[in-house]
């Protein structure tokens, strides 16, 4: 299987809008032999996730929450404060729920690459988007 590797800057963009073009190549939608049940996707290589743009008031009003499993153990962020911490984490997340719910998620997300502003990386980048 020949995969080849896909190039995304974020800068400005919006969020979902772009999770939806990322989940598309790695679940390898736009290819002509795509069957749900192959993994044939290929990698995807995000750059200048920190300059990632939402509209509205997501910024304040959107939270992330986790939990512990203990009383009392649950923890919020806001989308903004997340953003400023380690945005990497939010297109991770929103890819993360845009993909299929089955076995082949875990190994659709190994192909994915997010790099920050300043960070360089070594893919041999084949598509631009």
């Amino acid at each position: 299987m020949n995969r080849k590797y896909h190039s995304f800057n974020v800068r400005g963009k919006i969020l979902g809008r772009i999770a939806v073009d990322i989940a598309k190549v790695l679940s390898g939608k736009g290819k002509i032999d795509f069957s749900p049940h192959i993994d044939a996707g290929d990698f995807a290589v995000v750059t200048d996730s920190d300059e990632i743009a939402v509209t509205g008031n997501k910024r304040e009003g959107k939270m992330y929450h986790r939990f512990s499993g203990y009383p009392g153990g649950i923890t919020s962020i806001s989308l903004g404060d997340q953003i400023e911490k380690d945005s990497r984490k939010v297109i991770e997340k929103a890819v993360f729920g845009m993909l299929p719910k089955n076995r082949l998620r875990g190994k659709m997300m190994k192909r994915l690459f997010i790099y920050k502003k300043d960070d360089k990386h070594s893919h041999k980048v084949d598509i631009k988007h």
